[in-house]
């Protein structure tokens, strides 16, 4: 799971003070959790129980429990956040304790909503919502978002643990092999797979636009941010055919600075409903 924390937190600032500080832990949450299952600080095979000692401390106090865990509960405590959300975060980090394959986009799918949509899902509890909308707008984007990173990683990904999230029928078909990533190959074939990959992506932004609600364009400016930066990253993805396997692409300060400003001036500005 990628939480683009730098990203973040360059978005908050249009936020409430106490919204900022609830969608703040919330972040820390995530991030903990992703550095649990992929960070250097936890051995291997500590991992799954970690994980099932957060599930245990969203729950109830324990005696030994991560130092984030009471401001977490009293953050689903302030806000009509359903603690099954965070669980199934937990459980989607949970699918990368094995060697990363998903056959299909659908299975693919399920894992992007587990680490991304249902980030969403939590976080517009948290920026608050008045049309049901808001909820399509969120699992669309979540799944943009996270096909945007899995994209963006596919060489740091390949070389922690040899993690391969996009689809294994899909490398098929497009005649792109494993050893083509694992030896940085920008063959033909993978690049045509990637360009297939963003356009999927580019869809599930366009759905993501659609479903927000007029009346919500205010509360989600912190969402919509993230939305214009990830189409931006994808954008100089593409710009630089697709060369993923020799290090990652990035937005630098000017450009994401630039997204930032110009969703501020489109949504936080807009009339209110």
């Amino acid at each position: 799971m990628q939480t683009g924390s730098s990203n973040l937190a360059l978005t908050f600032f249009s936020l409430p003070q106490e919204q900022r500080e609830s969608i703040s832990i919330f972040y820390k949450f995530c991030r903990e959790i992703d550095d649990i299952t992929d960070g250097d600080l936890v051995p291997e095979d500590q991992r799954g129980p970690a994980l099932e000692r957060w599930k245990h401390a969203l729950k109830a106090p324990l005696e030994d429990e991560p130092e984030l865990a009471p401001l977490v509960r009293t953050l689903l405590a302030r806000h009509p956040i359903p603690q099954s959300l965070l669980l199934e975060i937990i459980a989607g980090c949970e699918m990368d304790l094995q060697p990363v394959r998903y056959a299909t986009w659908e299975e693919l799918a399920g894992y992007c909503h587990r680490v991304a949509s249902v980030v969403g899902l939590v976080s517009i509890e948290i920026f608050g919502y008045t049309h049901h909308g808001c909820r399509e707008y969120a699992l669309q984007l979540g799944l943009a978002l996270q096909l945007t990173n899995i994209l963006r990683d596919v060489g740091e990904d390949y070389a922690n643990g040899k993690r391969i999230y996009l689809p294994t029928e899909e490398l098929s078909r497009f005649g792109c092999s494993e050893s083509d990533i694992a030896q940085h190959r920008h063959t033909p074939a993978f690049l045509a797979l990637m360009e297939f990959q963003a356009r999927r992506a580019d869809t599930l932004f366009a759905n993501a636009r659609a479903a927000l609600p007029s009346c919500d364009r205010r509360s989600m400016v912190a969402a919509e941010m993230m939305r214009r930066i990830y189409q931006a990253l994808l954008s100089k993805i593409r710009r630089r055919n697709f060369r993923v396997l020799d290090g990652r692409v990035r937005l630098n300060r000017i450009q994401k600075a630039s997204c930032i400003a110009r969703t501020f001036l489109a949504h936080a500005l807009a009339p209110a409903h």
